[in-house]
């Protein structure tokens, strides 16, 4: 999980996706930002469907997807489109992440509505509604207090059948958590401990049932940040370097607590923990861009002790 609105070029781009396909990795994942989350207004970012379709004509197997793109960016039929784009020109290898949008700073800067969270949720529910029926077979209108469409059958379909992995994530509130049961592939959600994993993922579990769906047919995933040294020193001299990225001290310790990162043996170990409460897939934001030898440790140490 790369976070490219901090100065990701196209150059980091393709070394990354060649690193994570060498390495075994099941997926890269970007965030979809225009303007720095941590506002450095010196640092710029590509647009995040433009870089998935990219980079879809260039690898082989690696699956690429957003986590997530807001509502707030797009119409839903150009998302939609988007989204089927990147499908067909990767053979089926996409996934979108679709969420309400927070960082209010980008939306003033480029333009982009930015309502009350009640109204912004309103916004996803009908993306979500209408994006999945665009990639359904079949035409369909659609009549809502945000959209309206009329008469669409939009052609060409996704390569992937029924239509290609969506992700919702958030914190397992009722609302989100009730979108994801009726519409998402997989859930994810961001930064938890272990028991904030767990009473997510039961969160979730709940709200299935309570549509009358199968929780064994909705994914869960978590991302959480990433530091790892093949020893203690790696860790620190690693640690150093996030500091001077995220231009403020580094607590190592805090780092432990809330983020997986520590030595190889205890990044395995925490992964273990977060899967036996219910996580089933991990996308770890690797903020060190450039390190690509981190990618190179998790191949060759981490993704065989945990398995993909």
């Amino acid at each position: 999980m790369i976070e490219g609105q901090e100065d990701v070029t196209w150059e980091d781009w393709v070394a990354l996706a060649q690193a994570c396909e060498r390495n075994g990795f099941e997926a890269l994942f970007r965030s979809d930002h225009y303007i720095s989350v941590d506002d450095f207004r010196d640092r710029g970012s590509l647009d995040a469907w433009g870089t998935v379709t990219a980079l879809a004509a260039t690898t082989r197997t690696l699956r690429l997807g957003t986590l997530v793109s807001p509502a707030s960016f797009r119409h839903p039929s150009v998302l939609a489109k988007l989204v089927t784009t990147a499908d067909h020109v990767s053979g089926g290898r996409v996934e979108l992440g679709l969420g309400t949008g927070w960082w209010e700073s980008e939306h003033t800067a480029y333009g982009f509505p930015f309502g009350p969270m009640g109204s912004r949720m309103d916004v996803l529910a009908e993306q979500l509604e209408i994006i999945r029926a665009q990639w359904a077979e079949g035409a369909f209108s659609f009549h809502g207090e945000h959209y309206m469409l009329e008469d669409l059958d939009a052609r060409p379909k996704p390569v992937q059948y029924p239509h290609p992995p969506l992700i919702v994530g958030g914190a397992a509130g009722p609302r989100s958590a009730k979108l994801a049961a009726r519409w998402a592939t997989e859930y994810n959600t961001v930064f938890p401990d272990v028991a904030e994993a767990k009473q997510r993922h039961d969160n979730v579990v709940a709200a299935c049932e309570k549509a009358g769906r199968d929780p064994a047919t909705m994914g869960f995933s978590m991302m959480n940040g990433l530091l790892i040294g093949a020893d203690e020193a790696e860790l620190r001299r690693r640690g150093e370097a996030l500091a001077e990225w995220r231009r403020r001290p580094t607590d190592l310790d805090a780092l432990r607590a809330t983020w997986v990162a520590g030595t190889t043996e205890e990044v395995i170990a925490r992964l273990r923990e977060y899967a036996e409460v219910g996580v089933q897939r991990v996308m770890l934001q690797h903020l060190l861009h450039r390190d690509l030898e981190v990618l190179d440790l998790i191949g060759h140490e981490v993704i065989p002790a945990v398995g993909r």
